[in-house]
């Protein structure tokens, strides 16, 4: 294992995309993870505190989830390709994001705690089901987008790489490019 990682590495080559599933595996497991936030009443209480609507919120949540799903493909790169092993990456990442998140945000620095009960609990499964749907449909969804010579999937042309580059449909005429008119 240690002969390979030092042949391969860990860091994700420009074709394998790994920001752009992270992003899409954040934003497919937040809807699960709404769902226990609506069933705990988790987003009322947040939603009063910034007199906003439980949607505003839901929609916030989105959003930030979107960029934990970020953050996940850009720290683990091609560890999270694991697909036996992803479940665990992302519920230990989920308890993370838990943990530097909503803790601070929504306990500590008000005058009074925003969650308490049944919907600070819900919170915490919600990201810790947030995780481990991340951490499995992540290698899912890169598998479709990682392009190379052999595996030019649909998906994957339709983001365009550094192999857009060296596609010959791609390219366009420069002005200078014409031949001289007589």
């Amino acid at each position: 294992m240690l002969r390979m990682l030092r042949a391969h590495g860990l860091d994700a080559g420009p074709t394998q995309r790994p920001l752009l599933a992270g992003a899409t595996a954040g934003v497919i497991a937040s809807l699960p993870a709404l769902a226990v936030l609506a069933g705990f009443q988790a987003l009322d209480a947040p939603a009063r505190v910034t007199g906003t609507s439980v949607l505003a919120a839901g929609l916030a949540y989105a959003g930030l989830m979107l960029l934990g799903g970020l953050l996940y493909g850009w720290l683990f790169q091609r560890a999270a390709n694991d697909v036996r092993g992803g479940w665990l990456f992302g519920m230990a990442y989920g308890f993370v994001l838990w943990m530097l998140g909503p803790i601070p945000l929504l306990q500590w620095l008000p005058d009074e705690p925003i969650l308490r009960g049944y919907p600070a609990a819900g919170l915490l499964l919600a990201q810790l089901l947030w995780g481990l749907v991340t951490g499995v449909a992540f290698p899912l969804i890169h598998r479709h987008l990682h392009v190379s010579l052999e595996n030019r999937t649909r998906l994957a042309s339709l983001c365009p790489g550094p192999e857009s580059a060296a596609q010959t449909g791609m390219l366009r005429r420069l002005p200078s490019s014409r031949r001289p008119s007589r």
